[in-house]
């Protein structure tokens, strides 16, 4: 049995761990410019076999546009195009995983309680949570105000995928993670995803 003094002790220890993990510190522009030099510069030193779908020419041109637009860009549309960098190289392996049940605690990205599923006559809600199970089975047609596959091909850029197949199995999740569809230009609000 605890000791009130215990008990108050581990209280004043647990509010101080609390409160330290409340008052991270917010990251720069700055900052994430310099992130994405380290990517830069451990691909070229580390990863040279990375260059092969991709040359170093272009990679180096797609961070620089980054780099420069940084600094009129929020957060979550940062993480995105960070992630389409990775993605330049084309290997479903090599990713910046922005899927939210990913164990990826840093992104803090949301994620909608459905699964969808591209069938050979399109995508359908193929699961999710009991209080949408009026929508699984259904065909989706839309998502905010673009077609299923504009919305498609909008967040294609992001999927480290090998090819069709691997962006099919993979890249669907990303349909329903709000802060991509908004990055993307699929949704205007993070807070409100219309799905027809």
């Amino acid at each position: 049995c605890m000791s009130y003094r215990t008990k108050l002790i581990f209280l004043l220890i647990t509010f101080l761990c609390v409160c330290q993990l409340m008052a991270q510190n917010k990251i720069t522009s700055s900052d994430w410019q310099n992130d994405l030099r380290f990517l830069q510069q451990r691909v070229h030193d580390d990863y040279k076999m990375l260059f092969y779908k991709i040359s170093k020419k272009d990679f180096d041109k797609a961070v620089e546009k980054l780099y420069v637009k940084i600094p009129k860009m929020k957060d979550h549309e940062i993480k995105v195009a960070i992630a389409e960098i990775v993605a330049l190289f084309g290997y479903g392996h090599t990713t910046l995983s922005l899927i939210a049940w990913n164990f990826n605690q840093n992104v803090n990205f949301h994620q909608l309680p459905l699964n969808m599923y591209w069938f050979k006559d399109g995508v359908y809600v193929q699961g999710g949570h009991k209080d949408y199970k009026k929508a699984i089975g259904a065909r989706v047609i839309k998502i905010g105000k673009m077609s299923i596959l504009d919305a498609l091909e909008a967040i294609k850029p992001v999927v480290s995928a090998e090819n069709d197949q691997f962006f099919k199995a993979f890249g669907l999740h990303y349909l329903t993670i709000p802060e991509i569809l908004n990055a993307k230009g699929v949704i205007e609000d993070i807070s409100n995803v219309n799905i027809t």
